[in-house]
C-alpha cells in the first residue's frame, strides 16, 4: 500500500522515563492532573496529589518498576516501539507513536507525521474497550495540541475495536498457543483495567465493551462459562470501583479450588507494570497463599503477528477513500 500522505499516529498511556522516584513522581503527577482520570475538584484533590499521593506512592512505585524493567527501558515503551515499527513496515506509510503522559509525547508524534508530509492523520488509541479515562484522553490532547496550529490536518479517530473479528481472534489465539505449549487451566480470568463505578453510571461505556470482550473470547475458545470470567484491577483510592475486583476473585477461586488458575489481561495492548507485577507477581502470591497451585499471566498481545494484522486491518478499513 503506498501512501497518499497520510499517516497513523499510535497513542498508549504512557510510562515513566526511568525506574527512580523522581521520575516517576514526574509521570504521576501529569497523569493524575488530567480530569479524565480523576475528576474531584481541583482544590479538594491537588493537595491531596502533592502533599500525600505523590511523596508516598513514588517510591514504591518505583521499587515495582525497578522489578519489570527491560534491559531497553519500561516494558510498555519497549513493545509499543516494536509495535509502532512493525506497522510502519506493514502498511508502508508513517507510523508515529505518542504517549499520552510523558515520552514520546503525542505533540512529537503529530510533529513527526507532519515534517513526513502527513495532512490526513488516523489516530490509534490502543485502547481496545472505550473509557472516558483513557480513549477520550488522547482525544483531549490531540485537539489541545492541534490548537496552536494554523493548519490542521485531516483526522480520522478509531474509538474502540472491542468486538473487532480481528482482535478477538487474536485473543484466542495467544490463549490457545499458550495452553498447546503449558496446558489448559482450570479457569480463565480476563482482568480488565477498573474505572470508578461513578464513571459508568455516568455514561462511560467501558464495562459493556469488556462483557462484550469477554462473551465473544468465550466463545470463539469455546470455553464454558462456568471456567471463565471477568474482574477488574488496579483500584485505587477510597471510591467504588467497577466490580468484582480482581484480587478478591482470584482470592475466592483458589478457595473454591481452583488449582491451575490462567489471567489474560485483554485491555492491555501491551505488557506493562499492571500486568508484569501486579497480576504475575502481586496477585499469584494472593491465588498460592489461598491454596492454589499452579498460576500463569498469558502475556499480552505485544508486537505478535496476530496483533499487528489486527492493527493494518483497522488502518485499511478506517482510511477507505484517503
Amino acid at each position: 500500500m503506498k501512501n497518499n500522505n497520510y499517516g497513523v499516529l499510535l497513542v498508549n498511556l504512557g510510562t515513566p522515563d526511568e525506574a527512580s522516584p523522581a521520575a516517576i513522581k514526574r509521570f504521576l503527577s501529569e497523569f493524575l492532573h488530567d480530569q479524565r482520570v480523576v475528576d474531584m475538584t481541583r482544590w479538594l484533590w491537588l493537595p491531596i496529589l502533592h502533599g500525600v499521593i505523590l511523596p508516598i506512592r513514588s517510591p514504591k512505585v518505583a521499587k515495582l518498576y525497578q522489578s519489570v524493567w527491560m534491559e531497553e527501558g519500561s516494558p510498555l515503551l519497549v513493545y509499543s516501539q516494536r509495535q509502532q515499527q512493525m506497522l510502519e513496515k506493514q502498511l508502508n506509510v508513517p507510523v508515529a507513536l505518542g504517549m499520552t503522559y510523558g515520552v514520546p509525547s503525542i505533540s512529537t508524534g503529530l510533529a513527526e507525521l507532519k515534517q513526513q508530509g502527513c495532512d490526513k492523520i488516523l489516530v490509534l488509541p490502543l485502547y481496545p474497550q472505550y473509557s472516558g479515562t483513557t480513549t477520550a484522553a488522547v482525544f483531549d490532547r490531540i485537539a489541545k495540541e492541534l490548537k496552536q496550529q494554523p493548519y490542521i490536518p485531516e483526522l480520522r479517530f478509531i474509538n474502540h475495536y472491542f468486538d473487532h473479528p480481528d482482535y478477538i481472534d487474536a485473543l484466542a489465539l495467544s490463549a490457545s498457543e499458550f495452553w498447546a505449549e503449558n496446558g489448559k487451566p482450570d479457569y480463565l480470568l480476563c482482568s480488565y483495567h477498573g474505572i470508578p463505578k461513578r464513571y459508568a453510571d455516568n455514561g462511560d461505556p467501558y464495562p459493556k465493551h469488556c462483557h462484550t470482550t469477554t462473551e465473544k473470547l468465550a466463545e470463539k475458545l469455546a470455553m464454558p462459562r462456568e471456567n471463565m470470567s471477568m474482574s477488574y484491577q488496579s483500584i485505587f483510592g477510597r471510591e467504588e470501583w467497577l466490580q468484582p475486583y480482581t484480587e478478591a476473585t482470584i482470592e475466592a477461586l483458589a478457595k473454591k479450588g481452583v488449582k491451575r488458575l490462567d489471567v489474560m489481561c485483554p485491555a492491555f495492548s501491551v505488557d506493562c507494570l499492571e500486568t508484569l507485577e501486579e497480576i504475575a507477581e502481586q496477585c499469584k502470591e494472593t491465588f498460592i497463599n489461598a491454596g492454589g497451585e499452579v498460576f500463569n499471566l498469558i502475556p499480552c498481545l505485544n508486537d505478535n503477528e496476530a496483533h499487528i494484522r489486527m492493527m493494518e486491518n483497522l488502518v485499511i478499513q478506517h482510511t477507505q477513500g484517503w
